[in-house]
C-alpha cells in the first residue's frame, strides 16, 4: 500500500483460558469460518494431552505453550538477488512472525499425521513438540540448519 499501513485488528481472548494466543491458534486452525468447530478441536486436543501426560505437573495449556516454544524458529533464510546470483540470506524473524510460523507448522504437521480425529492428531503433535520430537520440531531444526549453512551470506542482509 502506498499511503498507510493497515491497522492491526484486535483479537479477542478465548472464552475458557482468556488467552489471545489460543484465539490466534484457533484462527489458524479454522476452515471456512467454522470457529466453534476449531475451538472444539483445540479443547479436545488439550484434554487428550492431559490424558497422555497424566504425571506432568504442568497444565495442558502450559504444555501447549512449551510445545509452541519448542517449534519456534529464531532465524530463517530469504532469497536475495545480488548481481546475477540468488543467495539464501539468513535473517532474524520478527516476534509476531515467529509465533505465526510455529502455529502454522504445528497445525500443518498434525494434519499430515495418521489418526482418527483432528483433535487426536493435534494432541499427538503437541506432545511430540513438547518432547522436542515430531514433524514441526524437525522443520524448525531444518530451518536452523539452512540458516547455519548459509551464514557466509549474512552480510547481504536487507
Amino acid at each position: 500500500m502506498r499511503k498507510s499501513t493497515p491497522k492491526k485488528r484486535v483479537i479477542l481472548p478465548d472464552p475458557i483460558f482468556n488467552e489471545v494466543m489460543v484465539t490466534k491458534f484457533v484462527n489458524h486452525l479454522m476452515y471456512d469460518g467454522k470457529k466453534n468447530t476449531s475451538f472444539e478441536i483445540f479443547y479436545g486436543a488439550l484434554d487428550a494431552v492431559k490424558a497422555k501426560l497424566p504425571n506432568e505437573e504442568l497444565a495442558p495449556l502450559e504444555i501447549w505453550k512449551k510445545a509452541l516454544e519448542n517449534v519456534t524458529p529464531q532465524v530463517e533464510v530469504k532469497s536475495r538477488r545480488v548481481g546475477g546470483a540468488t543467495f539464501q540470506v539468513p535473517t532474524e524473524i520478527r516476534a509476531d512472525r515467529k509465533e505465526s510460523i510455529s502455529m502454522k507448522n504445528l497445525i500443518l504437521y498434525s494434519r499430515k499425521r495418521v489418526g482418527r480425529s483432528m483433535a487426536e492428531k493435534l494432541a499427538a503433535e503437541i506432545v511430540d513438540a513438547y518432547n522436542s520430537q515430531g514433524g514441526a520440531f524437525k522443520r524448525k531444526e531444518e530451518i536452523h540448519r539452512m540458516a547455519e549453512a548459509n551464514r557466509a551470506f549474512a552480510h547481504f542482509r536487507f
